[in-house]
């Protein structure tokens, strides 16, 4: 089961980084294989930031997800 370890925080950052990144590709600032594993890295962290949830926190023990959250 995922219990969710991501503080509102962690994904407002998440998203904003994934937006830059579309942004960056759309006006052809970045392009090639850059671009592709940039937005394939965009990609994640939107879907990690949509269901509360992030892997690699989970692996390192990692947990930023606090009470004020809960509301």
């Amino acid at each position: 089961m995922m219990v969710k370890n991501m503080s509102g925080f962690d994904r407002m950052i998440r998203i904003l980084i994934a937006l830059i990144v579309v942004y960056l590709y759309y006006i052809n600032y970045i392009t090639g294989t850059a671009a592709i594993v940039l937005l394939v890295l965009s990609a994640i962290f939107a879907i990690t930031s949509f269901i509360n949830f992030c892997p690699l926190y989970k692996l390192f023990g990692i947990n930023t997800y606090n009470k004020v959250d809960k509301k």
